[in-house]
């Protein structure tokens, strides 16, 4: 059997490593008033993802928007057992750099995450910036 993995390289924001189901988000999530760190859901009503939750997955994002609530919001998160596992992101800008930091979970930056599967598939962080994306949904 061929092994199908999607392997990716990036550079690491905050390191560590991590494991688990996807949550890939086709726009930024805006922070201060859309996510509920009190179930970690995506509660932004224009959000194609809302409604998903992100907490004990890998939160895959295009980047963040909003105010510097961003980093509050997630921060609360993780104070309330609902933060996501790990960040992959294409862009990262202030509100997301003091976010990662907030939120301590480890996070790479990849040059494009079009290419990962929004179907669950299981993702996994590497010390050294890889992103492993398994063969199979779920």
């Amino acid at each position: 059997m061929t092994d199908t993995r999607i392997l990716l390289t990036g550079r690491v924001l905050v390191p560590g490593s991590a494991e688990g189901p996807s949550l890939v988000c086709s726009v930024a999530i805006s922070g201060w008033g859309g996510i509920d760190p009190r179930t970690g859901t995506i509660t932004e009503i224009t959000h194609p993802q809302r409604g998903e939750r992100f907490a004990a997955r890998v939160l895959v994002i295009p980047g963040a928007k909003g105010s510097s609530g961003w980093s509050g919001q997630f921060h609360l998160a993780k104070m309330m057992g609902t933060a996501p596992r790990a960040i992959v992101t294409s862009k990262v800008n202030s509100k997301l750099a003091v976010g990662l930091v907030a939120l301590g979970v480890p996070a790479v930056l990849l040059d494009d995450i079009s290419g990962i599967p929004s179907d669950g598939r299981r993702i996994a962080i590497r010390p050294d910036g890889r992103v492993e994306v398994s063969s199979q949904p779920g």
